[in-house]
């Protein structure tokens, strides 16, 4: 059974933080520290559209984490501690997160991605064009770089798909490139 059919089965196939049934997709959840069902959940379109673009952020869609936050799972729960702490100067906001309670581990799975913090102290990894680099996205080399130790040259316009970030540097990102894992300086790829 594919990942979007488990979803839907988990969720009524309707999105699993606004419980729209229209538009919905597979979200792959950033930073994810578990694999497969658990790394995901079922959104709608509007709800991927906000999380992934704060830009088009309606707060008064987000009124919808005041049911969705008390699901029992980690997934939903990480986007809806993520949310309500990126709209909390809102005040309403900061009301759900004083009433929301996390495991350990879920409340240390939604931090990871540094949401909350403040901006000085927040590790951003950004491309060689400024565009700020998130863990799973796909980058192009814009350099040929020999991989030290692996003995082969990565071409310039190799797509590296996927990648890591390493959280304590922030010119620095891991992924594959030849079957070869290897650390890439941010200043040497950008975006695609």
């Amino acid at each position: 059974m594919s990942k979007l059919k488990e979803l839907q089965n988990r969720s009524g196939a309707s999105c699993e933080l606004c419980n729209t049934a229209e538009n919905t997709s597979v979200y792959d959840i950033p930073e994810s520290p578990n694999v497969g069902l658990d790394s995901s959940i079922l959104v709608c379109v509007t709800c991927k559209g906000q999380i992934e673009d704060p830009s088009t952020m309606n707060t008064n869609h987000w009124r919808c984490l005041n049911d969705s936050m008390w699901s029992e799972v980690p997934g939903v729960q990480v986007i809806a501690w993520r949310m309500l702490t990126r709209l909390r100067s809102e005040g309403w906001p900061q009301d759900l997160l004083d009433m929301l309670y996390l495991e350990e581990d879920v409340l240390t799975w939604a931090k990871v991605t540094g949401e909350g913090e403040d901006e000085g102290t927040t590790v951003k990894h950004m491309d060689s064009n400024g565009a700020t680099l998130q863990s799973g996205d796909s980058v192009v080399l814009i350099k040929d770089l020999n991989v030290k130790g692996a003995n082969f040259t990565a071409k310039r316009g190799t797509a590296v798909r996927n990648i890591s970030l390493v959280h304590d540097n922030p010119e620095h990102i891991e992924g594959k490139v030849s079957g070869q894992h290897i650390v890439i300086l941010t200043k040497f790829v950008k975006k695609s």
